[in-house]
């Protein structure tokens, strides 16, 4: 017998859900190469790629077995499961004549529900096990919930599967993914009277959820923080890019890639160089590529005090341009960063700045710069040494 140790690189499965309007569709579309099933509609003013609409549920199947046996994408999108579910139950009933799921008495429509969904999931293993991510983005719902062995009942949120059907359903989806996401608006009450007596809702920053609450569905295989912006930078480092799904790069015609391990641009391999390891690889456009080349020519002469060289290692190498720009602006050392980071629990605090996933570095710490300077200044003011 073979035995395997050490972590598998594979594929992921990822179920994302929340209220409608949050970005649940943009969100998915950061994903690799991303490719859309689009069940309701809802991806038509974005630019994204996605399939004709499956009008019914034999449809959507044999676009995901299309999609499966070309590897047309990196990563498949089905938004929403919960409309892919009722084409699921629109299906049982035209199959067996009924004209609603309590016609077949004695609760046997929900368990024709239960045995082709679980089908349907195992059609999107093998989406995975081909080496295509799977993301599947879903509504939620807010619930009366009481535990057993407690008094009282509370609000707490799920999944939007069908009303009935999602006690079948539900279950089947959450324990097939290996990260359940829920995304929110963080809202606090504040109060505005002297007594505390009248509140106000502030807030409605986007936050996502990774680890189960009372009040909501979430689990994750990944060791994330509980609690993390909504971005794709969040989860970026988790998703890993297809080995096949790159074609090798051509200075002249593009794409340009920034290898993440090796921490320098890939143009194309020379015929005397080995091959990159492109799964280590983000893709930039040519044209992001020149125009950093151009910031990195400006910084050639700025004092570079955040550098620590014993930790950045070869000397020509650089932080992304806008990063080093902030940094220089603000009197940020590299150290500062690496605190606001590892406080976070997005990476260890010995973690160098150049391993950070490219993405993370655009989405987070340049994307949302004046909160990372300001929990920056927060250390600053927590600690003893002068600045």
């Amino acid at each position: 017998m073979q035995i395997i140790t050490g972590k598998m690189k594979k594929a992921k499965k990822v179920v994302v859900y929340g209220p409608e309007g949050i970005g649940k569709s943009t969100f998915a579309s950061k994903f690799p190469q991303a490719l859309f099933i689009d069940t309701e509609g809802s991806t038509a003013d974005m630019d994204v790629s996605r399939t004709p609409k499956a009008n019914s549920w034999t449809m959507l199947k044999q676009q995901i077995n299309e999609i499966k046996s070309k590897r047309l994408c990196e990563t498949l999108i089905i938004d929403t499961i919960d409309w892919a579910e009722q084409m699921c139950v629109e299906d049982i009933l035209a199959k067996h004549q009924k004209s609603g799921i309590e016609d077949f008495g004695y609760g046997n429509g929900y368990v024709y529900v239960r045995e082709e969904f679980g089908r349907f999931l195992n059609l999107l293993q093998e989406v995975v096990d081909s080496g295509i991510n799977v993301v599947l983005t879903a509504h939620a719902q807010m619930r009366k919930f009481e535990q057993p062995d407690e008094l009282g009942a509370y609000d707490r949120y799920e999944l939007k599967l069908g009303k009935k059907t999602s006690s079948q359903t539900s279950p089947l989806v959450k324990e097939w993914a290996d990260a359940l996401l829920f995304c929110n608006y963080k809202t606090y009450s504040v109060a505005v009277d002297k007594d505390g007596k009248k509140h106000k809702a502030q807030g409605g920053k986007r936050v996502m959820y990774t680890s189960h609450h009372p009040c909501w569905d979430a689990k994750n295989r990944w060791e994330l923080p509980e609690e993390v912006p909504f971005e794709y930078a969040s989860i970026a480092h988790c998703i890993p890019l297809r080995n096949n799904s790159i074609n090798t790069p051509n200075v002249e015609e593009g794409p340009v890639y920034w290898h993440q391990k090796e921490l320098r641009y890939v143009f194309e391999a020379k015929p005397d160089e080995e091959i990159p390891d492109y799964t280590q690889c983000v893709q930039i456009t040519k044209e992001e590529y020149d125009q950093l080349k151009k910031e990195y020519e400006k910084l050639e002469n700025k004092p570079e005090q955040f550098h620590d060289t014993s930790k950045v290692g070869k000397t020509e190498t650089r932080l992304p341009a806008k990063l080093s720009e902030l940094m220089l602006e603000n009197k940020v050392t590299y150290e500062e960063i690496q605190e606001a980071v590892a406080s976070r629990g997005y990476y260890t605090i010995d973690t160098p700045i150049e391993n950070y996933d490219i993405q993370f570095i655009d989405g987070v710490l340049v994307g949302a710069w004046p909160q990372v300077f300001e929990m920056i200044k927060e250390n600053r003011l927590n600690d003893d040494t002068p600045f």
